[in-house]
């Protein structure tokens, strides 16, 4: 079905999940009618978004590219730029324009069990005009992040300060720091890109962190890679390489999961080969907590650590007592002198893009509802979304979605099935949060998530090759799943 404003499923953002549940509907599916709703002007999500200086990617690009479309430019941290032309490719390449409406920020969703469809309800960034949508299906690719506004902790006289505080997701445009004192803030990805980013045109640039994160230097080019794709070809050279990425990335995660106090000291060796003798390591760069209870900080070629050797680059491991005039007050004493402070200090998460979900009339408290198969929610019919790996490259499991939901389609349209609603068959299960790393941005922000299960479909592994086997490989029928039918109202699929 469609009209115009009828769909047999509407996706909700053009960022890298929403294109790619397009493009597996085109490709499968062909006969299926489908729109994305994004509500900016442009595609790419957080690649379109972020304008900070060096922003790249933190996993490898054969692996954090699409299945279908193999990645091919020799960087394999690829800048953000590359990313938004990769994903430009795919949606011409796929066809994907014509079902993209820009401008429509989704308010909320209703699902009407009797009608069997989703209404829509969307506002137009432009008019303010609200305008009602209908589908079959709905498919969220919001990401967990808001894109409103970055977090800012609160920093005691902040209004004193006579320079410029910018946080790295609102980057100001053409932002001059040449011949600038810079001070970032922070020890996560966003900071440890901006330092080398930055580096050659400051007067000098100043990592401050409350603690350190592990940070491991790697090369921006795959000789492998490179090298395979020009004897094999693309195609063929990339499913070598998304293996090869993959075992290294699950061997990695493993091993700091199974041998935590070993892959510490390796990961501060490796820091140590990369940094002057008398420089101070075990302030600067051995974090309090073990490997990969936090996101490993991914750097090409040890660019970070060539910008401290250099002098152009400096750290410094303490807590902010106030702002100042001319800079940063710190609790030993110390003050950094300031022109500029970036405040990279992480993201607010939000659930589904803050959309209103309601089913038949009941509003949605998230946060009561479970993960099923980390792709659906309990009690939501005709519904489902693509939530990225934590600990490996966000993509990997947007494809596995993708093709599940595609197969869960065609298992409807065989058998004639309407909807389809997973069912938690045991309320007393343990509940536990779906995301257990201690980053502060979790930590502050997961309360507001679905919860994950203890047991069958409802746990979340973070595990890509658990998914393989559950969604690409496993059946679409399961205990917890009830199918409806045009003619009988229930039916439990086992």
């Amino acid at each position: 079905m469609s009209n115009g404003t009828h769909f047999d499923v509407l996706i909700v953002g053009a960022g890298i999940s929403g294109i790619g549940a397009a493009c597996h509907l085109k490709a499968r599916r062909p006969g299926t009618t489908f729109a994305i709703l994004e509500g900016r002007d442009s595609i790419g999500g957080t690649w379109d978004l972020f304008k900070y200086p060096g922003i790249r990617s933190d996993s490898d690009m054969p692996t954090f590219g699409y299945s279908f479309k193999p990645w091919t430019h020799p960087k394999i941290i690829a800048d953000g730029h590359l990313i938004l032309d990769y994903l430009r490719e795919t949606v011409t390449e796929n066809g994907i324009d014509p079902h993209i409406r820009f401008g429509y920020k989704v308010l909320a969703a209703e699902f009407s069990s009797s009608a069997a469809h989703w209404i829509i309800t969307a506002e137009h960034a432009g008019t303010g005009e609200q305008t009602q949508f209908m589908s079959r299906f709905l498919f969220l690719g919001t990401g967990y992040y808001e894109y409103e506004s970055g977090f800012t902790p609160e920093f005691a006289g902040v209004e004193a300060f006579a320079g410029q505080v910018v946080h790295p997701q609102h980057w100001p445009e053409n932002l001059d720091y040449a011949g600038k004192r810079v001070v970032v803030i922070g020890s996560g990805a966003t900071a440890v890109t901006l330092i080398p980013a930055m580096a050659g045109k400051t007067a000098h640039i100043t990592m401050l962190q409350r603690s350190p994160s592990y940070i491991l230097a790697m090369p921006a080019e795959d000789v492998i890679a490179n090298l395979l794709n020009r004897v094999l070809g693309p195609r063929r050279a990339s499913r070598i390489v998304r293996r090869k990425n993959i075992m290294l990335q699950r061997t990695i995660f493993k091993a700091c999961r199974r041998f935590p106090r070993f892959m510490r000291w390796l990961l501060l060796a490796l820091v140590r080969l990369q940094l002057p003798k008398h420089f101070d390591c075990d302030t600067h760069f051995s974090p309090r907590y073990n490997p990969w209870e936090q996101r490993l900080c991914f750097v090409p070629n040890g660019d970070l650590f060539k910008a401290i050797k250099s002098g152009r680059a400096s750290v410094v491991t303490d807590r902010i007592d106030r702002f100042t005039a001319s800079g940063i007050k710190l609790e030993s004493g110390q003050e950094l002198a300031a022109d500029i402070v970036v405040t990279a200090t992480g993201l607010n998460m939000l659930p589904f893009g803050s959309i209103q979900l309601s089913v038949d009339g009941q509003r949605l408290n998230i946060p009561d509802t479970i993960f099923f198969k980390a792709m659906m929610l309990s009690g939501v019919p005709n519904f489902a979304f693509a939530l990225g790996y934590n600990n490996t490259s966000w993509t990997l499991k947007v494809d596995l979605v993708c093709e599940h939901f595609c197969r869960l389609l065609d298992h409807m349209d065989a058998h004639g099935y309407r909807t389809v609603e997973p069912v938690l068959d045991d309320p007393d299960m343990t509940r536990v949060p779906a995301n257990n790393l201690k980053a502060g941005y979790v930590q502050r922000g997961m309360g507001k998530f679905p919860r994950a299960g203890t047991r069958g479909p409802w746990i979340v592994d973070h595990a890509y090759e658990k998914d393989v086997e559950r969604l690409r490989e496993g059946p679409v029928e399961d205990s917890a799943l009830r199918f409806t039918v045009a003619t009988s109202p229930a039916r439990v699929a086992s």
